[in-house]
């Protein structure tokens, strides 16, 4: 069984029972945070950029636990650690890991890093194919990432004006074919505060996908 925990903004965990895979951490400093840097438990750590709201906390975490970190090696730059705890990679690229496997895959976004790229990944964990866009906006190859893999569960930004907002992440829904959308990045700033009951009512109607509401510190079992 597959479990996600969501720690509030773009970070999570997922877990399965023997394998914990955290997202873009940031924790220190995030007013959604349902967990603090010291506490939260990792054996992977999956970044998609550079900026500090994903970057975050990725340093001391992976400091503390030993985690691995992935990420293009211009954001693996920006992290002292040894080269033994760093994967650089690139668009494109499949990772084999011990709870299986991610696949790094285009995001439209800026990096937070000169020469660097933003990006988002298909985990292959549990027995479910996750996709975990990292900031994009909705682009046309989704629908490429949607015929490619057979998509359990998206988790989409929704947050608008620095990612996509609801419409385009409903668009973007129906695009990939996934089975179940969570969305992330929303309401961590008003800037980017959103209705994600609005978002449900207008992904359901845009696309076949269930849309599940996870709420910064709850958990849901990857059915």
């Amino acid at each position: 069984m597959l479990t996600l925990t969501y720690y509030g903004h773009s970070c999570l965990l997922l877990d399965d029972g023997t394998h914990k895979v955290l997202t873009d951490p940031f924790l220190t400093g995030n007013p959604t945070a349902a967990i603090t840097a010291d506490k939260v438990a990792a054996d992977t750590i999956l970044l998609s950029h550079a900026h500090g709201d994903h970057f975050g906390d990725a340093q001391a975490i992976a400091e503390r636990t030993g985690a691995e970190v992935v990420g293009v090696p211009e954001v693996l730059g920006l992290l002292r650690l040894p080269g033994a705890k760093l994967h650089g990679m690139n668009l494109g690229g499949t990772l084999a890991l011990a709870f299986g496997s991610v696949r790094m895959v285009l995001a439209r976004h800026s990096s937070g890093v000169a020469g660097g790229c933003a990006c988002g990944y298909i985990i292959r964990m549990g027995g479910k194919t996750v996709y975990f866009a990292g900031d994009t906006a909705i682009f046309s190859d989704m629908r490429f990432l949607g015929e490619r893999d057979a998509i359990d569960y998206a988790l989409l930004p929704i947050g608008d004006n620095y990612t996509m907002g609801p419409e385009d992440a409903a668009l973007a829904a129906k695009w990939l074919g996934a089975k179940h959308v969570i969305p992330i990045h929303y309401n961590t700033w008003p800037i980017i505060a959103q209705d994600p009951e609005e978002f449900k009512k207008l992904c359901e109607a845009a696309s076949d996908a269930k849309v599940s509401i996870v709420k910064p510190g709850a958990s849901l079992e990857l059915a």
